[in-house]
């Protein structure tokens, strides 16, 4: 249980956070940022995602007073190159056929800030997901229903559709949602 009495703030377009949020029973709110996640070829997907989550949560510092801000960013990696979310369906097709049979890391960072007294978390989560072999129908009808647009790595481990072209994971399940839960919520005990 998360005892504050400072709003909480998810700054997130994700629907998905915000799900995983709810279901831990957090009250919080939610706004989103608008910040262009630029990422850089050379840069490890760690410092990627933290710099992200950290950039996102100094925008929000912006709009938000006497509160706890959440932020997060996630890609996804196959061959040491970050996978974002598809630009259109013919991208969202070429990112399902590259992962196909293959595995790929799933990563998550995430800051947390109480703005009151200052203390701030910035962490990350790692899982690796392996797909299995997808048939040219099995990915074109993912795509014709939109699922793979608004998602890192052109899919949804949680989704009705996407959920069945996972093999296995090693790692945390949450993390490929969106946010690592377990780890949130420690760190969100270790700001209050």
């Amino acid at each position: 249980m998360v005892n504050t009495k400072l709003p909480i703030y998810l700054a997130s377009k994700s629907p998905r956070r915000r799900k995983l949020l709810k279901s831990i029973k957090l009250n919080f709110k939610t706004f989103s940022v608008d910040l262009a996640e630029e990422v850089f070829d050379a840069e490890h997907p760690i410092k990627t995602v933290k710099r992200l989550a950290n950039e996102k949560l100094k925008q929000a510092e912006k709009s938000i007073n006497d509160a706890i801000i959440i932020t997060a960013d996630t890609i996804v990696v196959l061959d040491n190159e970050i996978i974002g979310k598809p630009v259109s369906k013919k991208n969202a097709v070429e990112i399902l056929s590259r992962l196909s049979g293959n595995s790929h890391l799933v990563y998550t960072g995430y800051s947390i800030k109480n703005l009151v007294s200052a203390k701030q978390v910035t962490d990350y989560a790692k899982t690796k997901v392996k797909f299995r072999e997808l048939s040219k129908k099995e990915i074109k009808d993912y795509v014709d229903r939109g699922s793979p647009m608004d998602k890192a790595g052109a899919y949804g481990i949680q989704d009705d559709y996407g959920s069945v072209f996972i093999e296995k994971i090693n790692g945390c399940y949450y993390n490929v949602v969106g946010l690592p839960l377990s780890k949130v919520y420690q760190s969100l005990q270790e700001v209050i």
